[in-house]
């Protein structure tokens, strides 16, 4: 796990920078509102609404993240007036929390700013009751909003925002439908249900932090899609949560809330969280979780009871995450990883043919475009095939198939790598066999997403290829005939059954 988080591939930096703006941006959103002469609580708030401003807005071009980040507080103060208002009236306020996990779970449908949105919308009940918000403090608490976001806004797309003139990455949909067909409604309906009974048990164990089940519960069900991801996450979810309190109750008790100390250790916070959110959840609720112990350090209600009582709260939320995909509507595994790999494999077709016609002279041919689609597309893969893959899987047969598919779409995804930058090199010429070569790909990857698998069980082995356009295609050919053999399934079964 170690080596995941601080040896995996940074490309450009961006994790790096990622994480270091954030330390900015929130940092500047607390110091705008000290200066405002917010309380605590207001710069608290502020704080993390800055952290969710930088955090979960992930449009595909700077232009929608702007608007994104625009349309936070239009959806968060409302619900900050609703929590607030319901405050003294806890069977009113329960029923509207639940709503609000609901709806905000329900606008993952309309993409990255409909999750963005429902993400600051459930976050902003959920900061009312971890500052035990009421009517009388709104408008500090309105005010601290609005200027963090805006400062969080500034630091993004004024100071600092690599992402400009960077190539848009559209994130992969989610598998459509209709009704109760569709993943996100199905999504809904489990996390309202989850949600519902980390609510009830969270408050038969505590009456004053009920809603650390709840907000378990609702981040768990975040960018999963099956039950498997579900289940995983959850796991993953409690393990960071009892580590990050291991490490947190020797390095936050001593300090007893000294502030500058804890900025200290907070900004190192921020930064572990943006830092490693990309590639282990588990680290990143380990640094969550060290930054709400020096929060309630600083609001001086920091005890080792809390932290115990903490990793209750997160157990029952984990627990009714799991309980509601397995018993609420569920969204198998299989039929989500089916439908991941099969979009993979047609995007690996996809830019092997612009490549090709790049080749051959098409002035309007661009595969970047595409290898970029791969790669999200194969991250999606990777995150549905992880419960799997995951070392506690008891199929070992079927832990190891899925590794071997992982491997080959690697492969797979290597050598359309090359085949793009062969193509993207003016002096490359254009060879003849590249277009049967194309065409063998295209009807591999036909076979493997729509006809029948097998028939690539003895796909006839290639002389070696001098040119380096027809190399890639020689290895993109071996790699999807050796895709055959896992994902070879029963009639009638599914892709994914490997």
């Amino acid at each position: 796990m170690l080596r995941k988080v601080f040896m995996a591939q940074d490309p450009g930096r961006t994790r790096l920078r990622f994480a270091a703006r954030a330390v900015v941006g929130i940092g500047l959103a607390v110091a705008v509102c000290g200066l405002a002469g917010h309380s605590l609580v207001g710069a608290v708030t502020g704080g993390l609404a800055a952290l969710l401003a930088l955090f979960t807005v992930t449009d595909p071009t700077v232009r929608g993240q702007a608007l994104t980040t625009v349309l936070l507080p239009a959806v968060g103060l409302p619900v900050l007036a609703l929590a607030a208002g319901l405050h003294d009236r806890p069977a009113a306020r329960d029923l509207a929390f639940l709503a609000v996990v609901g709806a905000g779970v329900y606008a993952r449908r309309w993409g990255p700013r409909g999750h963005s949105l429902g993400v600051f919308a459930f976050m902003t009940f959920f900061v009312a009751q971890f500052l035990h918000a009421t009517t009388d403090r709104l408008p500090e608490l309105f005010a601290a909003v609005v200027l963090s976001v805006l400062t969080a806004a500034g630091v993004r797309f004024g100071l600092w925002c690599y992402e400009r003139g960077r190539p848009s990455l559209p994130q992969p949909a989610a598998p459509g439908g209709t009704g109760l067909r569709r993943v996100t409604t199905r999504q809904a309906v489990q996390a309202t249900a989850g949600a519902g009974f980390a609510l009830v048990v969270g408050q038969a164990v505590s009456g004053e932090r009920w809603y650390w089940a709840v907000g378990a519960a609702w981040w768990i069900f975040v960018n999963t899609t099956s039950r498997g991801e579900t289940l995983v996450r959850g796991f993953r979810r409690v393990l960071g949560t009892v580590i990050g309190i291991g490490l947190g109750l020797p390095l936050v008790a001593p300090l007893h809330g000294a502030a500058v100390p804890t900025a200290a250790l907070l900004a190192v916070c921020v930064f572990g969280i943006f830092y490693t959110a990309a590639v282990s959840y588990t680290w990143m609720m380990l640094w969550v979780t060290l930054l709400a112990e020096l929060l309630y350090g600083l609001l001086g209600v920091f005890t080792p009871g809390l932290l115990a009582l903490r990793i209750a709260e997160t157990a029952v939320g984990a627990l009714g995450a799991g309980l509601a995909v397995l018993l609420v509507l569920p969204v198998t595994t299989h039929a989500i990883t089916h439908a991941w790999i099969e979009r993979a494999l047609r995007c690996v077709h996809a830019c092997t043919a612009e490549a090709a016609a790049r080749l051959a002279g098409a002035p309007d041919a661009d595969p970047a475009p595409r290898v970029a689609e791969l790669e999200q597309l194969l991250g999606r893969v990777r995150l549905s095939v992880a419960p799997l893959v995951h070392p506690l899987n008891p199929m070992a047969g079927r832990r190891r198939r899925a590794r071997r598919v992982l491997a080959l779409l690697d492969d797979c995804a290597r050598e359309v790598r090359g085949l793009v930058a062969v193509a993207a090199d003016p002096e490359a010429s254009h060879d003849a066999r590249l277009a049967a070569a194309c065409w063998r790909v295209e009807t591999a990857v036909e076979a493997l997403t729509g006809g029948d698998a097998r028939d690539l069980a003895a796909h006839p082995a290639h002389t070696p290829a001098t040119e380096p356009a027809l190399a890639h295609l020689h290895g993109l050919e071996r790699a999807l005939a050796e895709l055959a053999a896992p994902l070879r399934t029963p009639p009638g079964a599914r892709l994914a059954d490997a």
